[in-house]
């Protein structure tokens, strides 16, 4: 297959040679680092890096929100690839965890998003497919997933004129963890009907019919679920197991034996009370293990499923890799150090629930890498780590750092003005009227969610049309904050930490950075690098700093910034290019909510029926989609109509 990005437009600026110097490390094998400003289009250059090296990808992002965004952006930039999504599909996630203090057990308690864990199988199904496969994913993938081998090697081959006993094709989807469901299967579900078994793969929008003539397989038909594909016959295909944990048949009655003897050995360890609750669970999770292949927090006993040693790294994402495939770490300098927390993290939780007898030691063994672990996977494949500002460990051991400075509308790095802290809310409050009144908006950041909340309020006394915007708010709301600023609802938006949202507003004029002399996370070099960006994609965008002091950090910032505006201004001038701001729709159905509210449209009670009928199927295919600014345009058009 040849890979080719899909584009209305060609690598500009100092892209073309960044992805050619890009290009010839990742055929060296080497691991790089691209340092891009905001909006220098970096992702479109590692789109063709990975188009013109032709290998497999994983883009590693630090949180779901980025991660959907650049999910999104691949599947523009290669339509005919299979670029896959693989994130946490929980909706609602609460680990098992024990408080000793209190004494209090609280159980795992998880709210599955069916649509992702879809999208997970279908990652791990097309990279074993062998096909040139992109996967963008959070960090969640360094966490156990079950061994790729037994993965594979228990998929069930079917093939048309096969020698196969209904029975035996029963027994064995049940033995790959599809469960049986004549009445409204799923997927991971089997249906059967006389010789007619319709099996639902895990990991693919369809089914398949296999109709049985006796002993033998006469017709393989696949079927879509979603869409209106009509239905075709095919030769042959592989049914990938229903789980992610699967292990043959012949190696239960070993697995089964190695917990009890962990079992027996852990249990004279513990008080009483505690060696009971421990063989209670232990027990009969082992009874369910023999009976169905599966139990509640199977994952626990991944080591023995896996028939890996004590202490042994478990298998995960990156294990369904070509060995030769190419990793990008986005926005490195926050993934990273993200990496390098989770096991500690991990292990702390789960000591509890060791020590007090409800989870036996090899519990720990299911975790995620160790960033050591995570280290050796970087060692033998190429890597790129992503980042405006690239940390100090991705510095050591790149090969060579990559600048991409340039950005295709010719906008340079804003100005950068540091202003006395004295009377800085008042200064302020000047200066955001000020950029109001050019038709911009504002974002200012503070350093706790107190004065995030009391500065707005202040703004909006002022008759500062403002907001907050901090973590405790949820991430549709913050859309919807967000997205309200775009369109002038507000005019100000003040937070913390304004970089975990991953802001793209062509409307920010001006960036303010509160106490920007308290040395710290919020206000060290790289953060005011950042946060100043976002100034970066409007021609008037400026940024101001309100200190008492010069720190450290605010002169290496200071530095940094105006050597890249600098160059910057240098490339416009010798090229002969005149900065444009970048152009974003807010969101598809903006103009369509703006001119039903602007003619007051009435409809019929049938026609409103059936409009928000529609409204609210698209509504809701629009958020499985993530297409979070849809989803919410929709939903504002649907409460728009009123009781119907």
């Amino acid at each position: 297959m040849e890979f080719k990005v899909s584009a209305n437009f060609l690598p500009t600026g100092d892209q073309p040679q960044a992805i050619e110097k890009l290009v010839k490390g990742v055929q060296k094998g080497e691991k790089q680092s691209l340092l891009g400003v905001t909006g220098s289009g970096k992702t479109y250059t590692i789109a063709n890096v990975i188009a013109k090296t032709g290998k497999s990808a994983l883009v590693m992002s630090h949180n779901k929100t980025l991660a959907a965004q650049l999910y999104s952006e691949f599947k523009e930039f290669f339509p005919t690839w299979n670029v896959e999504y693989f994130i946490s599909y929980y909706d609602y996630y609460l680990p098992e965890s024990y408080a000793p203090q209190t004494d209090t057990y609280i159980e795992k308690s998880v709210l599955i998003n069916e649509k992702i864990e879809q999208m997970r199988f279908s990652a791990t199904a097309s990279l074993l497919s062998g096909e040139p496969t992109i996967v963008v994913a959070s960090v969640s993938c360094i966490y156990g997933l079950g061994s790729p081998i037994d993965y594979l090697e228990m998929a069930l081959p079917l093939q048309k004129g096969m020698q196969l006993e209904r029975g035996k094709l029963l027994e064995k989807l049940v033995e790959i963890q599809y469960e049986r469901n004549d009445l409204a299967p799923e997927h991971g579900n089997f249906r059967a009907r006389g010789g007619n078994i319709d099996i639902f793969p895990s990991y693919k929008k369809c089914f398949y019919r296999v109709e049985l003539d006796g002993e033998t397989v006469s017709s393989i038909t696949q079927f879509a679920t979603e869409g209106d594909g009509k239905p075709f016959k095919i030769e042959n295909t592989r049914i990938l197991p229903a789980r992610h944990f699967v292990v043959p048949k012949q190696r239960v009655g070993k697995l089964v034996s190695d917990i009890r003897q962990e079992l027996e050995t852990q249990l004279p360890l513990l008080p009483e009370l505690f060696a009971y609750r421990l063989k209670t669970k232990v027990k009969y999770d082992l009874e369910m293990i023999e009976q169905v292949g599966f139990c509640k927090g199977v994952e626990n006993y991944s080591r023995y499923f896996d028939g890996r040693k004590e202490g042994e790294k478990p298998y995960c994402l990156l294990d369904f890799f070509p060995k030769d495939s190419l990793m990008i770490i986005d926005e490195s300098h926050v993934t990273l150090p993200q990496v390098r927390g989770m096991h500690a993290g991990d292990y702390s939780r789960k000591k509890n629930l060791v020590g007090y007898g409800f989870r036996l030691p090899s519990a720990f063994d299911n975790r995620p890498l160790t960033f050591k672990e995570f280290e050796k996977y970087l060692e033998n494949r190429p890597s790129i780590f992503v980042s405006a500002t690239p940390g100090d460990y991705e510095k050591q051991v790149s090969a060579k750092i990559v600048e991409q400075l340039v950005r295709p509308t010719g906008i340079v790095d804003p100005m950068v003005e540091v202003r006395p802290e004295k009377g800085q809310v008042d200064d302020l409050c000047m200066e955001v009227q000020k950029t109001t009144g050019l038709g911009l908006r504002s974002l200012v950041t503070t350093l706790t969610k107190r004065q995030a909340e009391d500065l707005a309020e202040y703004l909006l006394k002022k008759g500062i049309k403002a907001c907050y915007l901090h973590s405790e708010i949820e991430t549709l709301e913050r859309t919807e904050l967000i997205r309200k600023l775009r369109l002038g609802e507000f005019d100000c938006l003040v937070g913390i930490n304004l970089l975990r949202e991953g802001l793209d507003i062509p409307e920010v004029g001006l960036v303010a950075v509160l106490d920007a002399d308290k040395e710290g996370f919020l206000r060290n070099a790289t953060s005011l690098i950042q946060v100043v960006g976002r100034a970066a994609r409007n021609v008037q965008g400026r940024a101001l700093l309100y200190a008492s002091r010069t720190t450290p950090s605010m002169e290496q910032a200071l530095s940094e910034m105006d050597r890249r505006r600098r160059y910057q201004l240098a490339f416009n001038k010798k090229h002969g290019i005149t900065p444009t701001s970048i152009l974003k729709k807010v969101a598809e159905l903006d103009k369509e909510l703006a001119q039903t509210a602007k003619t007051g449209k009435k409809l019929g009670k049938s026609g409103a029926k059936k409009l928000a009928i529609d409204l609210e199927v698209e509504m809701k295919k629009a958020a499985e989609n993530l297409e979070f600014e849809k989803a919410i345009a929709l939903r504002e058009r649907l409460r728009s109509l009123g009781p119907v």
